[in-house]
Formats: C-alpha cells, sequence, structure tokens
C-alpha cells in the first residue's frame, strides 16, 4: 500500500493505479475513507466525525503536498512521505 502518512491510528494512503479526481484513502479501524483533494471532502466512504476532522485539519496543512504526490501516483512514480497531524 503507497502510504504516505500515519497519525493517531490513521493510515493514508494514494493509489497508483487510480485514476479521475485527485484524491487520497485514510483507513482508521477496519474503516475507510475517499477524501478529495482538490475539495478537501469526504467523497466516499465512513469514518467516525473526530477522525474525518483529524484527517481534514491534516489535508488542509499538506494540501501542496498532497498534489504533487497525486501527480506522482498519476505518472506511476514513488510517493513522498508527509508528515503526520501533531
Amino acid at each position: 500500500m503507497p502510504e504516505i502518512s500515519r497519525f493517531f491510528g490513521i493510515v493514508i494512503a494514494i493509489y497508483f493505479r487510480e485514476h479521475g479526481e485527485p484524491h487520497f484513502h485514510a483507513k482508521y479501524s477496519g474503516q475507510t475513507g475517499v477524501f478529495s483533494i482538490t475539495d478537501l471532502k469526504l467523497i466516499e466512504g465512513h469514518l467516525p466525525k473526530r477522525v474525518i476532522a483529524m484527517v481534514l485539519e491534516w489535508a488542509f496543512e499538506h494540501r501542496e503536498e498532497l498534489v504533487a504526490n497525486w501527480n506522482l501516483a498519476v505518472a506511476k512514480k514513488p510517493l513522498h512521505a508527509i508528515a503526520p497531524l501533531d
């Protein structure tokens, strides 16, 4: 799994084979949510509200890095790690 960050039990990943709207996946306790990088909102899946809030806080802080990693994924190049939420 192309993991790019991990914090408070949340794993953030971007998959190389996916296309369409730029997005990333957040996994927590057996649940998965898909978040739009463009709009920074949950577009698919279910996560606890507190987890969604933490993921969105992290994504707002690292939006440019998420866009850069999405572009790397589309080009099938290695992704860069992104600092976790403090």
